[in-house]
Parts: C-alpha cells; structure tokens; sequence
C-alpha cells in the first residue's frame, strides 16, 4: 500500500483496471473500476465505486479519459497483457501514468505462488511474470 501510494499523482481523475473488491481503489479515492468477476464487482459497488463489467483488453472509455490508471495483482489473469497495456495507453491522457503492483513469479512470494497455484482456489489459472524477462 505504501509504494502504491508513493506513485500515485496527487490529482487527477483515475481508474483501476482489475478492481476487484475495491480493496485498493477505496484508500486511494480512486472512483471507477473495470471488473469482470460479477461477484467482486458487487462488492467494490457496496464500497462506493462504480464498477464497469469489462475486462481489461477492451476498456469501455473514450480516448484520453484518465490522467493515470492502477492495477494491482491483476496482470497475471490477463488472458492478452499486451493488448490490455495498449487500452490502458489508449484510455489515458497524454501525460498519463499507470502504476502496476504485481507479484513478480522470481521473487519470494512470486515462486511461492507459482509452486501452489495448482492447489489454490485464486491463483490456479494465474501466469506470473517477471520484471527482468
């Protein structure tokens, strides 16, 4: 939370891609979201976001709506990475960031993961990736 918040600007209108239960967008202010589990969608609504049923690799949103775009554990379930990053790029102002929280797969919890994913009722479907290749 604390690195996510670090790299946060500190204005402008945001959207987290992958929100999930709105675990992240909620301390953040963040007010939109992108989710495609109808489950947690409902629970990120309950929390006061509204939430947009879509996945990440065709964002329902104009060119150059937000000024940054999140997503946290969210890279590892996408089924086309590539094409979700080309949205977000799409989707943000020219000057626009987005900040990614990912479990990378050489890390210590990253081959942790990795190793039980099979047996884990989250991440069985996961692809972790690296940010050195």
């Amino acid at each position: 939370m604390q690195a996510v918040k670090m790299l946060l600007p500190p204005a402008g209108k945001g959207v987290e891609i992958g929100v999930g239960t709105g675990r992240f967008a909620v301390p953040f202010g963040i007010k939109i979201g992108v989710e495609p589990s109808g489950v947690m969608a409902e629970i990120a609504r309950s929390r006061g976001i509204t939430v947009y049923d879509a996945g990440a690799e065709k964002l329902p949103f104009g060119d150059s709506t937000f000024d940054f775009a999140l997503m946290v554990t969210t890279i590892c379930f996408l089924d086309a990475p590539l094409q979700a990053f080309k949205e977000i790029r799409r989707i943000l102002s020219p000057a626009g960031k987005i900040i990614i929280g990912m479990l990378d797969k050489n890390s210590p919890p990253g081959r942790t993961y990795e190793s039980t994913k099979k047996n884990s009722k989250f991440y069985h479907d996961a692809n972790f990736y690296s940010v050195t290749a």
